[in-house]
């Protein structure tokens, strides 16, 4: 149980220094008015308390991703820790702190429009149609998903309560995603999340707690642990397989498509630490949490293995497992809240950061309710549609297509951090590492090119630093210019 308390112990640490030097390098300024107070329109943009703030946010990032993640991660043994922490200090708390205060600095401006600015009018059109399309996806699986589940919780589809089919809830919480969508953020996402935010937290500790006084041991971190348990063995890498896998909780691009929808409510710049980097560490605490108990839990890494592999990957079963075991009734309750309320709470922020980036992107006015209707309908329409069909193959993708859109939003940074002559070393590290694995992980993956993993990971490394040569020896970026990249909107 060291390595754990080691591993939470630097998370801790590791928050309070290296964040307060993100937040130097970045130069927060507390007297620089934010769009919440310049730019308040009742709806997107609303000034809100930080600690509300920081409870959107944590919930917007996880959902079920620090606890499904987490769990499918370690079946790879200790070395998830490392991930974990690592990942989270010098990767995930970078890129959450920077999409969301470049999005202050720039009016409160989505994710593509950032790229535009930085990255040029080619990224801007592309990160658009990825970033949307991921978000779409994300909405329609956490609309089937819940349906299903509370279809069979109220015994819907089994003839018994026929009222209470997969059609009914799915339509049901289809209707909540509309209001929740085009709803000023301080009507249900402000007033519910925070709730739910703590709700998420409170099962993490709750297990944290049971697994001190039970006699649960935890896999250390040695030498002989520092490999690949995975029962996959050869055709499960632990590179990049472990870092596709576990996203949320360690370097995550849905979160760059979240943080702009806080960064329209924040008050004060000083803020943005507690609020982007803080909500990923916090996530990060509770996949840690999640990892150690998935390990120990079934009596060690083969166990959690054989479990998975019997339920056919369902991390669920292993939550409700542990919950129940771990914590009787109340685990119960915790777990049924969690596997269907942060899962729509995903969704819907999905379906609104989705809105918010169509509007950037044509320049459409959302202050008024008839122009978030016109954009928020296609988008759930499209939504609800895939529900009707089998979408499987297309989701396969959305974990490869989120650490790309991580390591684009990392690229960003990078090239801004140039262009301002600070220390763009924070964010480059992380953004070569995340390109390496997004590029092997489609050229070795089942549903990619399935290239021997030798070549893949080549290509990987080629392929960062490929892009890292490219950024460098290219005029319109080059080390030590201070000149502003103009970005001209069209139209």
């Amino acid at each position: 149980m060291y390595t754990f308390f080691i591993c939470l112990l630097v998370l801790v640490v590791g928050y309070y220094f290296y964040s307060r030097y993100v937040e130097r390098v970045f130069g927060a300024d507390p007297t620089r008015e934010t769009p919440a107070v310049a730019m308040a329109d009742g709806v997107d943009y609303i000034g809100l308390p930080w600690w509300r703030i920081f409870l959107i946010q944590f919930l917007n990032i996880a959902g079920l991703g620090p606890i499904f993640g987490a769990i499918a991660g370690a079946m790879w043994g200790p070395v998830a820790f490392l991930w974990i922490v690592l990942g989270s200090l010098i990767g995930g708390g970078v890129h959450d702190y920077f999409s969301g205060m470049l999005s202050v600095r720039n009016k409160g401006k989505s994710l593509p429009e950032m790229t535009g600015k930085y990255l040029g009018e080619g990224s801007r059109k592309f990160t658009m149609v990825f970033t949307v399309t991921v978000l779409i996806l994300v909405g329609a699986v956490f609309i089937a998903g819940p349906a299903k589940l509370m279809s069979d919780l109220t015994l819907g589809d089994s003839g018994i309560n026929s009222m209470f089919t997969i059609q009914f809830w799915t339509l049901l919480i289809l209707a909540y995603y509309i209001l929740a969508t085009m709803l000023p953020i301080d009507k249900i996402i402000g007033k519910l999340y925070p709730i739910f935010g703590l709700a998420l937290l409170l099962m993490a500790i709750l297990v944290f707690v049971t697994i001190l006084f039970h006699e649960v041991e935890i896999p250390e971190l040695t030498m002989a642990t520092l490999t690949n348990m995975h029962h996959g063995g050869s055709d499960f890498p632990i590179f990049p397989m472990l870092f596709i896998t576990i996203a949320c909780g360690a370097v995550s691009g849905f979160h760059a498509t979240q943080s702009p929808i806080m960064a329209r409510c924040i008050k004060n710049e000083k803020q943005g630490r507690r609020i982007f980097y803080g909500a990923m560490i916090t996530e990060a605490v509770v996949a840690m949490i999640w990892a150690a108990v998935s390990m120990s839990f079934f009596g060690g890494v083969s166990q959690l293995n054989e479990i998975m592999v019997a339920e056919n990957g369902n991390a669920a079963f292993v939550v409700n497992a542990v919950s129940s075991g771990l914590l009787g009734g109340i685990g119960i309750v915790l777990v049924t809240l969690g596997v269907v309320v942060a899962p729509i709470t995903s969704g819907d922020t999905a379906f609104r950061g989705a809105r918010i980036i169509i509007a950037d992107f044509f320049n459409w006015e959302q202050k008024k309710l008839v122009p978030r209707i016109l954009t928020s309908i296609p988008l759930l329409a499209i939504g609800y549609s895939l529900t009707l069909m089998d979408f499987s193959v297309l989701w396969r993708y959305f974990a490869w297509a989120n650490q790309t859109i991580a390591a684009i939003t990392l690229w960003m940074v990078t090239v801004y951090l140039l262009q301002e002559n600070k220390n763009y070393w924070v964010a480059l590290v992380p953004a070569m590492f995340m390109t390496a694995v997004s590029v092997s992980y489609i050229m070795v993956a089942p549903e990619g090119f399935q290239l021997p993993i030798t070549i893949s990971v080549w290509g990987g490394i080629i392929a960062a630093f490929a892009v890292f040569a490219l950024l460098f020896k290219t005029r319109r970026y080059a080390i030590g210019t201070s000149a502003k990249v103009p970005y001209n909107k069209p139209g």
